[in-house]
């Protein structure tokens, strides 16, 4: 304000600039309103004791300043009212400030220089021009410069690092301003590179704060060399206030533009940092839901081991009465029913995770679909229902022949079908259907039942996870809702289709339309191979009804079986005996099964090569690679089926039948008393 009353009463009719009411106007805008008016009071009271002592006229210099509060006061309020923000982050906004305060600046400005004039004893329009210019261009230079200053988003955009630099910068532009302004007009051009300067190392607030130097410097320069008369000076000063307007909006396009890249870098990094944060979090909910699974399944798997395995040679005793028959046949379907849920977990957590592997070997689609009606059947006659399977072909080929598939999983796929259509269906047939061809490659198979139907509003929901028709259904059926879901990503892992076509009360039929290469059967294996029996067996589980189950199951088989109760113990078994094979637990107190799995391949001689089998109730991926990666040969999954067990162990005998000569020999003078625990009688 003293600089602005400075200017004036130097230049005396001179146009010049008056910037103390735009910095007023600024704080009206940012501060609240009791902060505000106190600013506003402060500020008159100064005004009034600055004009006070620089004018003749105490009338004169009352008037202005009541007048000049009044016109403080209306502009800001005006910029409020049009709901103009306190804050200059674009070109736009500085735009539309600079011309709203523009335009309201001059219209008041007419007035109080009136009002003022009248004051003094002059007329109405004495001197409006000059007073309405200074005003207005004080306006559009200080309020946008003031704004940016106190905005803290451009202050964060463009710290400051010290005060020599911008202090020498400010210095340098006020000394070359005065240096240009004092010299040639051509000249005035360098004072462009150091603002510029300002505006790409500091942004808005160094560009803003350059042009008040610039301009604080030019005025008293230009004033200097051509003097305080008005009909010598207007000229001069019009284009000197011309070139710096037009200097502050280069420079604040500039500034403006590298402050909003700073901003929209900020957001991206801080955008990155939170992609970042939230993908470890993802890793670590994963890790953990995986985790948890793993955990889980183990649990409940180890003892549907037992209660499966179990409930399995019961049922063979032929002296079970029917009744006794009757509930053991119903622990063997809960147990199957609990097991089947565990999979569906573990399958979709696989499908999720994208680590779902198919196999492709040669299969019959047509006996696949046999086999798998033939499953169902049972569950199904004792329902009443008919089933039925039929295998069409269309364009000459073979039915019957062989195709790349996945057989388990598909296999998996076709039992989820018929299994929901046999759950649905209270009465009427499932019919298994099989269509090859015409084009080549081309397999669709239809189930179809006539039970509860499935209302159209659902269907599109039906292949989602954890959905099924509607909330009654888990509780009436059963079931986890993942049946389906598992099915639509195995059957598009195989590059097919799964849909469904269904109405309420009429029945529905499922569609599988997949491409598989016709392939060509493998050579049958060897039936020299050798067979579980009579086969040394060591088998090291820590607890004590899975040894006694699989001992029952591999001497029902006419293994020879010794045990072992954790690692350290089948490590000394395999050092001293002389087995064929060994099955081997994972989860054991002191050396678990995958360091005992490495301690025996560090064995010297023979016992180093003795095949061995993970019969563990860890069934995840990178559980079974971990298995492997520790040396083992192969894996069977607990809850242990008879099948699965015998057709490992006879593949993994298989597998070495050279090394089982060699050992042969060695055999007859190794102790057939092993130091392990629970040696099985041979039958």
């Amino acid at each position: 304000m003293a600089y602005s009353l400075f200017l004036t009463g130097a230049a005396q009719e001179i146009a010049t600039i008056w910037t103390a009411n735009a910095v007023v106007i600024a704080g009206l805008m940012t501060l609240d309103r009791r902060r505000g008016l106190v600013l506003l009071a402060v500020c008159t009271v100064l005004h009034l004791f600055l004009s006070l002592a620089t004018s003749n006229n105490h009338a004169f210099a009352v008037a202005v300043t009541g007048l000049d509060a009044v016109q403080i006061a209306a502009t800001a309020a005006a910029l409020r009212l049009l709901r103009l923000p306190g804050r200059v982050r674009s070109m736009r906004g500085l735009l539309v400030l600079t011309l709203v305060s523009a335009v309201f600046t001059a219209a008041t400005s007419i007035g109080v220089n009136g009002l003022a004039s009248l004051a003094e004893g002059g007329g109405f329009w004495t001197g409006w021009s000059g007073w309405t210019t200074s005003n207005v261009l004080g306006v559009a230079v200080a309020l946008p410069t003031c704004l940016i200053l106190l905005d803290r988003r451009h202050a964060e955009a463009f710290p400051v690092r010290g005060w020599i630099e911008p202090a020498v910068g400010m210095a340098a532009i006020g000394v070359i301003s005065w240096l240009v302004f004092s010299g040639p007009p051509q000249l005035r051009v360098l004072v462009f590179a150091p603002v510029l300067l300002a505006a790409f190392r500091g942004g808005p607030r160094a560009a803003a704060l350059a042009v008040m130097m610039a301009l604080a410097a030019a005025i008293p320069a230009s004033l200097a060399i051509v003097g305080l008369d008005p009909q010598r000076a207007n000229g001069p000063m019009r284009d000197l206030l011309v070139f710096h307007v037009v200097l502050h909006a280069v420079a604040m396009a500039a500034a403006l533009a590298l402050g909003r890249q700073a901003r929209l870098s900020a957001l991206l990094v801080r955008r990155q940092a939170a992609a970042r944060a939230a993908q470890a979090r993802a890793q670590a909910a994963n890790a953990a839901k995986s985790e948890f699974l793993a955990t889980i399944s183990h649990e409940i798997r180890t003892p549907l081991n037992s209660i499966l395995g179990f409930t399995g040679l019961v049922a063979e005793d032929a002296e079970l009465s029917p009744e006794n028959r009757r509930r053991l046949d119903l622990v063997g379907r809960a147990g199957r029913s609990l097991a089947e849920i565990v999979n569906d977990l573990l399958d979709f957590a696989k499908v999720e995770a994208g680590r779902l592997e198919l196999t492709l070997e040669p299969a019959s689609p047509a006996a696949l679909l046999r086999d798998a009606a033939a499953i169902i059947a049972p569950e199904a006659q004792a329902k009443g229902l008919s089933v039925t399977v039929s295998v069409e072909s269309l364009g000459g080929q073979d039915p019957e022949g062989l195709f790349s598939l996945d057989e388990t999983r598909l296999r998996q796929v076709l039992l989820n079908l018929l299994n929901n259509a046999v759950k649905f269906t209270t009465q009427g047939q499932v019919a298994a259907r099989l269509v090859v061809g015409p084009e080549v490659g081309v397999l669709r198979f239809s189930v179809v039942d006539t039970g509860i139907g499935i209302a159209p509003d659902v269907q599109a929901r039906l292949f989602q996870r954890f959905s099924q028709a509607d909330s009654s259904i888990s509780r009436a059926y059963g079931g986890t809702g993942l049946g389906l879901a598992i099915s639509k990503a195995l059957v598009g892992g195989m590059g097919g289709t799964i849909w469904v076509e269904s109405a309420l009360g009429a029945g529905a039929a499922f569609h599988i339309a997949l491409t598989a290469a016709p392939a060509v059967p493998v050579e049958a294996a060897d039936e020299d191979a050798p067979t579980p029996s009579a086969a040394r067996v060591l088998l090291v589980d820590d607890h004590p009804m899975n040894r006694e189950l699989g001992d029952a199951l591999l001497t029902l088989a006419g293994c020879q079986v010794f045990t072992a109760e954790d690692g350290f113990q089948a490590v000394e078994a395999a050092r001293t005996g002389s087995f064929d094979l060994i099955l081997m637990d994972v989860h054991m107190p002191g050396m678990d099964g995958l360091a005992a799995a490495r301690a025996i391949r560090a064995l010297d001689g023979p016992a180093a090569a003795t095949p061995i089998l993970a019969l563990s109730a860890d069934v995840l991926p990178e559980q079974v690679a971990r298995c492997r990666a520790a040396g083992m040969d192969g894996h069977v999954a607990k809850p242990i089926r008879r099948e699965e067990l015998l057709a490992a162990v006879a593949q993994a005998l298989a597998e070495g039948p050279d090394r089982l000569a060699q050992e042969a020999e060695s055999r007859d003078s190794t102790p057939q008393n092993p130091p392990v625990h629970g040696k099985s009688a041979v039958p």
